[in-house]
């Protein structure tokens, strides 16, 4: 038997071919009941994410599994081979287990560090131990590479430092105000990135959204989803010392924002910092502003070298992250190994004991007087001469590292003892 993995990723195909073979929630259960009951499938889960769908596999080795699995997905999703088999990849063996690993601790990720993968992978290991499709492999695998992941996260940096526009908008408020639980924010404009800046903000513990939009009604929406204000659009200038932070994105061909409207908000503030993010193109706010005093004004090329930065500090921690995959992928295999050598040494052990058992009772046989103390001395005697015998052969079994020299003498321990498998 072995591991195998069959899938395809945002690295291999574009959406349209990867909405075609993902998997909805409903449609998981009666997809890995399927897969499992292929013939040269014992074990399976899928992982199905709008970035990957991977079926994770234990197949039967130099069986058809794989191909198997190729052909149940094509058929479930009524699709044709095409251009689809030439998007899938297969990863079987230590480049499986590798994969899953790095899978895990977001190192395939499209944004590397990205925490949403781990919480997919648990979701995906629950759902195939709930079908009852898992066994000890993947069990094992799964603890391992959740257990990888943490471990990634804790003792390196690959999670810290924003990647996207609007957390590094969220990062620089908090290196500015250092505490933002209380802030209050004006919201001007309703832009799909100030939306979402907006979003990580109340997620820090701002406290009070004030929104305004030219059209009242997105206005009262957008305040209504974040349990904030609506003000007329008019009032912005009324407001302006009110708010600590202030986000644009209006669409506006002009400046709506000049540093005069700021340098009095300033003055009316006793100079308390304010944080100015403009994500307009054109810009909403004069940068001129910038040189009033303790007012941070930062544009989407600003946020975007932030976020560049950012992302080569992650892929320093990446090459960390990397390292630790490989140790743990060794400490991975040896496991494995152990495992599939414990059936032998227990065999070892149960065939010495035989032996041991008749002997002793061979030799009692002719020894009609012995006393139960006299038999208790030679049942410890021969116990621990077995235990002698069979400690150097274990102790070489366990200890070897190469899995094919492990093989071999698995299979000469074999042999020599005409065990069975």
């Amino acid at each position: 038997m072995e591991v195998c993995i069959l899938g395809v990723s945002h690295q291999t195909a574009p959406i349209e071919i990867r909405e075609k073979i993902a998997f909805s929630k409903i449609q998981l259960p009666d997809a890995l009941k399927g897969i499992h009951s292929l013939p040269d499938v014992k074990e399976c889960l899928i992982i199905s994410t709008c970035n990957r769908t991977e079926v994770v596999a234990v197949v039967k080795k130099g069986g058809r599994g794989i191909e198997e699995i190729k052909a149940f997905i094509l058929k479930f999703h009524n699709l044709d081979e095409g251009a689809l088999y030439q998007s899938f990849y297969v990863y079987s063996s230590e480049t499986a287990v590798s994969h899953i690993f790095r899978v895990a601790s977001s190192l395939e990720s499209m944004m590397i560090g990205e925490p949403q993968i781990l919480g997919q992978i648990k979701e995906a290991f629950q759902c195939a131990h709930d079908a009852c499709t898992t066994g000890p492999f993947l069990n094992n695998l799964l603890n391992q590479a959740i257990r990888v992941a943490k471990k990634i996260r804790t003792d390196t940096g690959i999670a810290r430092n924003a990647v996207s526009i609007s957390f590094a908008a969220v990062e620089l408020a908090r290196k500015i105000f250092g505490d933002i639980s209380g802030k209050a924010v004006l919201l001007i404009g309703a832009g799909e990135m100030s939306e979402l800046a907006a979003r990580h903000l109340i997620s820090n513990g701002v406290k009070r959204i004030i929104v305004a939009n030219r059209t009242w009604q997105r206005a009262q929406d957008l305040a209504e989803i974040f349990g904030g204000e609506p003000v007329p659009f008019e009032q912005i200038h009324d407001l302006l010392d009110q708010v600590d932070i202030i986000i644009t994105s209006t669409g506006a061909p002009h400046l709506i924002l000049h540093k005069s409207d700021i340098s009095s908000a300033m003055h009316k503030r006793k100079n308390r910092p304010m944080f100015l993010i403009d994500i307009a193109v054109p810009r909403d706010i004069d940068p001129e502003a910038n040189k009033c005093d303790n007012v941070y004004l930062y544009d989407i090329d600003d946020l975007q070298i932030v976020v560049e930065a950012n992302l080569k500090e992650r892929q320093k921690e990446a090459k960390k992250a990397a390292e630790i995959i490989d140790q743990e992928l060794a400490r991975f295999i040896k496991g494995c190994a152990l495992m599939e050598v414990m059936p032998t040494i227990a065999q070892l052990g149960i065939f010495m004991e035989e032996i041991r058992k008749k002997e002793v009772e061979r030799a009692i046989s002719l020894l009609p007087s012995i006393e139960n103390g006299q038999r208790q001395v030679l049942e410890a005697m021969t116990e621990a001469i077995i235990k002698k015998i069979i400690h150097r052969p274990i102790s070489r079994l366990k200890d070897a590292d190469d899995p094919e020299a492990l093989k071999e003498l698995v299979n000469a321990t074999k042999k020599l003892f005409d065990l069975k498998d």
